[in-house]
């Protein structure tokens, strides 16, 4: 028989779980160090040390707060309103004209955004708040 014929038989590979991972010795040594030091012992806070704490802590009520806050935006036309649209220069001129706010969308970046459509269009088209107007 040849050497390449003959089939050896492999010892059963251990599954994961059964499995027992040595650690490397330094592993252990840095660990064992570690476990001797003493444990810090927290200092002791003075009295005027939490008079300066409590000096610069601040109460701030809710109200206090939104008032401070910027008033949240919100969108300027409502679905079904009659809008003017002016396209800019770079896209097409032609476009301009009179457009239904069909869907409120969010914001890009500064400007709310808006899904409208022309009655004599197939399409819509999605414009942002500063390219509106509102038609009388």
């Amino acid at each position: 028989m040849n050497k390449s014929s003959v089939k050896k038989k492999r010892p059963a590979k251990a599954s994961r779980s059964a499995s027992v991972r040595k650690s490397p010795a330094r592993g252990a040594a840095v660990r064992k160090t570690a476990s001797r030091r003493p444990a810090r012992k927290p200092e002791p806070v003075s009295a005027p040390q939490i008079a300066a704490v409590q000096a610069t802590t601040v109460t701030v009520t809710v109200a206090q707060v939104t008032a401070l806050s910027p008033a949240l935006r919100t969108h300027r036309f409502r679905v079904g309103q009659t809008v003017s649209y002016t396209s800019s220069p770079i896209s097409r001129p032609g476009a301009s004209g009179s457009y239904q706010v069909v869907r409120l969308l969010p914001s890009d970046g500064d400007d709310y955004q808006y899904r409208i459509k022309n009655p004599g269009e197939a399409f819509e088209r999605v414009a942002k708040e500063s390219q509106l107007e509102l038609e009388h």
